[in-house]
């Protein structure tokens, strides 16, 4: 099985990556998510594909999302181009799927192939 990050599930590109490892689930797992401003879909994905960790770019959104997610078995939440790159080098994911738009996707994505996601 494979562990899978993507940053920028939100838009058409990481929607349809999701598709993707919806339909083959013995061979994908999520483990992180990522989304610049879009909560509403980002808190469906977190309770459909249950990752480890989330990021969204700005730290209010982060505290509005920790408080929208159920207590106890909720993902951690981190915010920013730290929290992206956060969640593109965990050692846990095999994969980065890049889905990011603009420059903000530029360093996360750097970093991931620098650590051989």
């Amino acid at each position: 099985m494979k562990n899978i990050t993507i940053l920028g599930s939100t838009g058409s590109i990481g929607v349809s990556a999701l598709e993707l490892i919806s339909s083959n689930p013995e061979k994908y797992k999520i483990v992180g998510l990522s989304a610049g401003t879009n909560k509403d879909l980002l808190l469906h994905q977190i309770e459909v594909f249950r990752p480890k960790a989330v990021a969204v770019l700005e730290k209010s959104l982060a505290t509005e999302l920790k408080s929208r997610l159920p207590a106890g078995n909720a993902p951690e939440v981190f915010f920013g181009v730290e929290g992206f790159v956060h969640l593109a080098t965990l050692k846990s994911v095999d994969t980065v799927i890049s889905a990011m738009t603009g420059a903000a996707g530029l360093i996360p994505t750097y970093e991931a192939i620098k650590a051989g996601k």
